[in-house]
C-alpha cells in the first residue's frame, strides 16, 4: 500500500504542476485588464476634469475640477502600481511608479502651484 500511496501522491503534484502555467496565465490577465481599466480612467477623468476647468467663464475660478485633475493625476497610476506589485508584476508596477513621479510636476502645474 505504501508504494501505492506514493504514486497516487506523484500524480497529484504532477496534475497540480500542469495546471500551474494555466492559472498563471488566468492571473496575469486579470491583473492587465485591471491595470487597463485604472488607465482608462485616469486618461478619460483627467482630461474630462481639465477640459471642464477650461470651459469655466473668465473671472470665475473652478478650483475644485483643477484639484481633483492635480489629485487623480498622481493617485491613479499609483493605484495601478499597487495592483501590479501586490500580484507580483514587479516591471509593471515600476513602471507606473515612474508614471506616477512624472506625474507630479504637472499635478502642481494643474493645481497651480508652480505658477
Amino acid at each position: 500500500m505504501g508504494q501505492e500511496d506514493r504514486r497516487t501522491d506523484f500524480e497529484l503534484r504532477l496534475a497540480l504542476a500542469k495546471q500551474e502555467p494555466k492559472r498563471e496565465a488566468v492571473r496575469r490577465t486579470e491583473v492587465a485588464l485591471r491595470v487597463a481599466l485604472v488607465t482608462l480612467i485616469w486618461l478619460v477623468s483627467v482630461s474630462l476634469l481639465l477640459g471642464w476647468g477650461l470651459t469655466v467663464p473668465e473671472g470665475q475660478s473652478d478650483a475644485t475640477s483643477s484639484s481633483m485633475a492635480a489629485v487623480l493625476a498622481v493617485l491613479l497610476p499609483f493605484v495601478a502600481a499597487v495592483i501590479a506589485t501586490k500580484n507580483r508584476q514587479f516591471v509593471v508596477g515600476g513602471v507606473y511608479v515612474v508614471l506616477t513621479l512624472a506625474m507630479v510636476l504637472p499635478a502642481l502645474g494643474i493645481a497651480g502651484s508652480l505658477g
